[in-house]
């Protein structure tokens, strides 16, 4: 059975293994959510599946939890990338928290031509991933990446990974079934910035040979809205919603 508090760590899990907190986390289970010795967590480090934990030590800065028994084996996502272009702060936390809750298994903020924000806090996105999979039940968290230019991204595609390109100038365009073995593959979503992909841009990626274009609808989606519709699109088709 799992506790109510699930808290994400990086350190090993199994039977009998201690798990030291480190400053924050203990505040966060002491002095936010009031636990104590003998209170149950539920721990997951993205490898080793779900542990429920008793509280051992507990004290404001520190703490030690102890590891007791397995409670849900790791479930791994599809071997699926969110590409997007970053926008404002707080819609971009959003993207990357949804994508974490909707089983995107790589996060890769990409800069395109029209592309509004040049920097993001990697860190800080990380911790949102971090965050929305404690929340969701997940037992694995997505990485973030560093910002990368959609040209260099393009330039090292991989041969075997199918791209979901959502294109606002296709406006009607179903995503087109695949093939039994391009349905089996690794796949990547890209959604566009706010001010749309170049005319460069487009054509490189419909000449993209694993490049499957997709319209989202006849109305045109801020990005954030356009990345939830794209991973439902892809799942309910191709992912883990089946």
């Amino acid at each position: 059975m799992s506790a109510k508090i699930r808290l994400y760590v990086e350190h090993p899990l199994g039977a009998g293994q201690t798990v030291p907190l480190d400053r924050d986390q203990a505040h966060y289970l002491f002095g936010v959510m009031r636990q104590a010795v003998g209170g149950h967590i539920s721990l997951f480090n993205g490898r080793d599946g779900e542990w429920r934990a008793e509280i051992a030590e507990a004290n404001k800065r520190t703490g030690v939890l102890l590891c007791q028994e397995q409670s849900r084996p790791l479930m791994l996502p599809p071997d699926l990338w969110l590409l997007f272009a970053p926008i404002k702060k707080t819609r971009t936390d959003f993207i990357v928290e949804k994508a974490a809750e909707m089983g995107a298994a790589r996060i890769m903020p990409v800069q395109t031509e029209f592309t509004n924000s040049d920097r993001i806090r990697q860190d800080r996105l990380q911790a949102h991933a971090v965050e929305a999979a404690e929340q969701c039940g997940g037992t694995y968290v997505p990485e973030v990446d560093e910002l990368q230019k959609l040209a260099r991204v393009l330039d090292h595609w991989p041969e075997d990974r199918q791209l979901m390109f959502c294109d606002e100038g296709e406006v009607g365009a179903a995503l087109a079934l695949a093939t039994e073995e391009q349905a089996k593959a690794p796949w990547a979503i890209l959604i566009g910035p706010e001010g749309g992909f170049s005319e460069g841009e487009r054509k490189r990626l419909h000449a993209l040979p694993q490049s499957h274009v997709v319209s989202l609808g006849p109305r045109i989606l801020r990005a954030d809205t356009a990345a939830v519709a794209a991973l439902t699109v892809w799942q309910q088709r191709y992912g883990d919603w089946q």
